[in-house]
This record gives C-alpha cells, sequence and structure tokens, in this order.
C-alpha cells in the first residue's frame, strides 16, 4: 500500500482558487434551504382547481423528478469515490454537498406529493424510455466505477448523469415546470423548490463540465468519446419528450410543446459547445474558469 501523504498539512494546503473549491464555498453559502421549510398550503388549494388533464401532467413531472432524484442519489457514491480514490480533496470536499443536496431533492419532492394528497403509486407515470435512462444506463454507468476508475469510466459516468440526466433532462423539466406553473400563476411553493434545485444542479452541472474539460484536458482522445456518448443519449431525451407530449398540439396548461422540445435540443447543444472550449486548454486554465463561465447560477 503507498503511504499517504497529508495534503492540508503540506506546503500545498487546500487549492483554494481552484474551481471545485469555489463550488464548494458556493454550496455552503447557497445550500442550505430546507424543503420542510417550504410552506406548500397555497399549493394544496391549486391543486383542488385543476382539471385531470392538468393533474395528470404535472403527476408526470412530479413523478419523474421523483424517482430520479432518488436515483440519482443511491447512484452518486461511486463517483465519490473514485474521486477519492485519486487523491482529488478539494473535488471530494464539493462532492460531499452534492450529495447532501440530491437527497434534499429527494425530500422535496415527496412533501409536494404528500402536501396535496398523493401518496399511491405514480410508477404508471415511468414509461419505457424513463426506464432505460433512470433503471437500467444510469445506475450500470455509475456502478461501473466501483470496479474500474479508467478516466473513460469516469467519463461516461459524468456525461450520463451531469450532462444528460441533470444538464438536458432535468433542465427541460424545470422549463416544464415554469411554463405551466408560472403562467398559471399556482402552486407557489413547488416554483420555490424547483427555483432552489435549479441552483443547486447549476453547481452539480458546472462540476460535471469541469471534470470532464479536466478529463479532456489530460486525456484528449477523451472529446471524441464524450461527444459519441451525446450523440447516443440524445434521442433518448427526444423520445421521453414525445412520450409526454403524445401527440398533442397544445398541453393541458395551453402551452406549445413544441417549445420543450426545442429547449431540449439546446440544451444538447449548450452542454456540447461547452465542453468543446477544453480542446487545446491548459490544466491551469481548467482549474481557473469561473462559475458564470460553466453556467452556475
Amino acid at each position: 500500500m503507498t503511504e499517504r501523504k497529508m495534503l492540508t498539512t503540506s506546503k500545498r494546503g487546500l487549492l483554494e482558487d481552484s474551481f471545485p473549491f469555489r463550488l464548494y464555498q458556493k454550496a455552503k453559502r447557497l445550500g442550505t434551504w430546507n424543503p420542510s421549510d417550504i410552506d406548500f398550503s397555497q399549493d394544496a388549494r391549486d391543486w383542488k382547481t385543476l382539471n385531470h388533464e392538468q393533474k395528470e401532467d404535472i403527476l408526470r413531472l412530479i413523478s419523474q423528478f421523483q424517482a430520479g432524484e432518488e436515483a440519482v442519489t443511491l447512484d452518486l457514491l461511486p463517483l465519490i469515490m473514485a474521486i477519492a480514490k485519486e487523491g482529488r480533496l478539494e473535488e471530494e470536499m464539493f462532492l460531499t454537498t452534492f450529495l447532501y443536496e440530491e437527497a434534499k431533492h429527494t425530500e422535496f419532492f415527496r412533501l409536494v406529493l404528500n402536501a396535496i394528497g398523493e401518496k399511491g403509486d405514480l410508477s404508471h407515470f415511468h414509461t419505457e424510455t424513463y426506464k432505460k435512462i433512470f433503471y437500467e444506463i444510469l445506475p450500470t454507468t455509475m456502478e461501473r466505477l466501483v470496479t474500474d476508475q479508467s478516466p473513460e469510466a469516469i467519463a461516461e459516468a459524468s456525461v450520463v448523469y451531469n450532462m444528460f440526466v441533470e444538464g438536458v433532462l432535468a433542465e427541460t423539466g424545470y422549463y416544464s415546470f415554469y411554463q405551466a406553473l408560472e403562467t398559471a400563476n399556482i402552486m407557489p411553493g413547488l416554483l420555490e423548490g424547483i427555483g432552489n434545485l435549479k441552483k443547486d444542479e447549476s453547481r452539480h452541472i458546472g462540476y460535471g463540465t469541469f471534470l470532464l474539460q479536466r478529463l479532456i484536458c489530460e486525456h484528449p482522445h477523451l472529446f471524441d468519446f464524450v461527444m459519441a456518448k451525446m450523440t447516443e443519449l440524445t434521442p433518448l431525451s427526444l423520445r421521453l419528450n414525445e412520450e409526454g407530449i403524445a401527440g398533442r398540439e397544445v398541453s393541458a396548461f395551453g402551452g406549445d410543446p413544441a417549445m420543450v422540445m426545442d429547449f431540449t435540443l439546446r440544451q444538447l447543444s449548450v452542454r456540447m459547445e461547452i465542453l468543446a472550449r477544453a480542446k487545446g486548454k491548459k490544466i491551469e486554465e481548467i482549474y481557473r474558469f469561473s462559475e458564470s463561465e460553466l453556467g452556475v447560477l
């Protein structure tokens, strides 16, 4: 066994100006919101005024977020372990806040469902495409890191988890919530929580972007690998949207479903564009990226 070296008592200390450490500091300041502090009383009243189709649209979104947050909470540990084994202290420090926040997101959506009186089985909203992503691809990709901490395995995990599940699917879900509820001026508690989630997830996506850019900088061949993986996942995001739209030209809240599809395509394009910035960068530049450059709110 290699002798351990303690970084914080060495001349190195903590890399306080590095992007992961700055994310850790930001998470300490902004990630302290408590789901149980949110008042859902107006949400419960608003819920009673919705028609069946409107309730079905919101329940589909909530159920997919609820199960998705549960999945990412359970599936994150192998990435933390892989980063810890590499001795990347500042990254692991941030990842401790990452896991804590995913747990809070899981609690949040359950509190929403409890408040509106929806305590039955909602798994029928998990379509075949949804199951392919969250029941199969995500856990399998993350579990691989238990035995394989190669750059390729870590890159694939970050693409699936950070870029695709968080950076495309979750961002599209937020957009759908706002398009429905903000326009109708209803369910303020749910929207308050979504706003908090969006800030938390921007840090998670920012870290994933940093991680992939670091990996691409260290192993340039991974750029093509990452782009190919995003291309492979793209049809799943479009199919998931189509299953939610179910052939309708107008949503239950009067919105245009085509706008949701356009948003998803934009997110895919943005993620690929940001990752392309790592090409030709020096590792020192990757660590100096600002939060705003990587989309952190």
